[in-house]
């Protein structure tokens, strides 16, 4: 008989959910060959170390690259060491370096596995006396270390260039200076403001019109130097619109969690790729779905895709930034991770109630893999709240 748990309301009250005893999805085997489907993956945390854990960071480093094993033992790609990771919520550059020179490592005992990481400025303190030198410096940096562990770049938005630049302009030098440096075409990412308040007018303009020609413009400029764009807006159209506009060569990586299937499947001229937070929970349906696709199956690719849609609005959901402790307790639902425990103690960021709908979520898209396990981690989870 399927499980039944008592699950926390958004009125207070208690009421009994039935597993729906739909089996979990999974993919075939094989390489991914017509999109490229990225993960964002998180981090996770050593709960037994001796660290104040809002100031200090510790991993379980084994857990870790458990974790992106998996990831490509689907034939996804993992994008390290990006917001996803919690940098610039909590997560340390110096950890990061870490995390980083690990990965790629662990990369090469993979045949075919792809890896990209994340290089950005959250090592140097956005303040007054922070020139566009200081900005300049920190992004060499940190594309320096990741080049000489020999990953590819993902070139994160900056906090320290958004409190300082003046104008657009300022953007166009930052990034020249930095595309002009770079051994392989990076990724550049565009995080919009719900996801991080501090990149509010990215680009030189809160106008998103405005900031959208901006970009533009170093995409056309530097196009040699540049794989593809991940856009993090939640804005489907502004997405398409852009994709029209990019050179032949350079790809557009959806980073919209909102929207993501029919922006992956593309209008029948030009599509979009992934580099998505929610492929981490999702991954077997993520993997499944492009492999469909893959196949030429679109009612397949729709029918995998299509349920995963509510919970990803929902791990999404405003305030978005906060979508990070939903990734975590999804690992830790599926066996992942012996705990749900967080960098920065960022698993209290997230209520009870809303950890419910997510596993209730879960249950309905096929996305947990060993339903009694995740009905008996949910039973811990709401022990902790008082729920007995």
């Amino acid at each position: 008989m399927p499980t039944t748990l008592k699950l926390p309301r958004r009125d207070g009250l208690l009421a009994p959910y039935t597993l729906t005893g739909r089996a979990p999805v999974s993919a075939p085997p094989g390489p991914i060959k017509r999109r490229i489907g990225m993960a964002a993956v998180h981090v996770v945390a050593d709960p037994l170390a001796s660290v104040n854990p809002t100031l200090e960071v510790a991993l379980d480093w084994d857990a870790t690259l458990r974790y992106r094993h998996h990831i490509w033992s689907l034939g996804l790609a993992v994008a390290e060491a990006m917001d996803t990771s919690q940098r610039g919520m909590g997560f340390d550059w110096r950890t990061a370096k870490e995390l980083i020179r690990r990965t790629v490592a662990e990369a090469r005992t993979v045949p075919g596995a792809v890896l990209a990481s994340g290089a950005g400025t959250d090592h140097l303190e956005p303040g007054p006396r922070v020139t566009i030198a200081d900005v300049e410096a920190a992004y060499e940096e940190q594309c320096a270390w990741i080049e000489g562990c020999g990953g590819r770049i993902i070139l994160m938005a900056s906090r320290a260039l958004a409190a300082y630049a003046k104008e657009p302009g300022d953007y166009l030098k930052v990034y020249g200076r930095i595309l002009s440096q770079v051994r392989e075409p990076v990724i550049i990412h565009w995080l919009g403001a719900m996801f991080d308040p501090a990149l509010e007018g990215y680009w030189g303009s809160r106008d998103l019109d405005q900031a959208t020609e901006t970009l533009l413009t170093i995409v056309k400029e530097h196009a040699s130097r540049i794989d593809g764009v991940k856009i993090s807006l939640l804005d489907q159209a502004r997405e398409v619109a852009m994709r029209k506009r990019f050179p032949a060569n350079v790809r557009m990586y959806t980073g919209d969690d909102f929207d993501y299937p029919t922006t992956i499947r593309g209008d029948g001229d030009r599509h979009s790729d992934a580099l998505l937070g929610i492929f981490d929970v999702i991954a077997p349906a993520a993997s499944a779905a492009l492999k469909a696709l893959d196949a030429g199956d679109l009612a397949r690719y729709a029918d995998v895709l299509a349920p995963t849609l509510s919970l990803s609005r929902h791990v999404f959901g405003a305030p978005t930034r906060f979508y990070k402790t939903g990734v975590v307790f999804a690992a830790y639902l599926n066996g992942h991770q012996s705990h749900f425990r967080m960098v920065g103690g960022q698993e209290s960021a997230r209520s009870v109630v809303h950890l419910a709908e997510q596993f209730v979520l879960m249950d309905r898209a096929g996305l947990l893999r060993d339903p009694d396990l995740a009905a008996a981690r949910m039973r811990r989870v709401l022990a902790v709240a008082g729920v007995e």
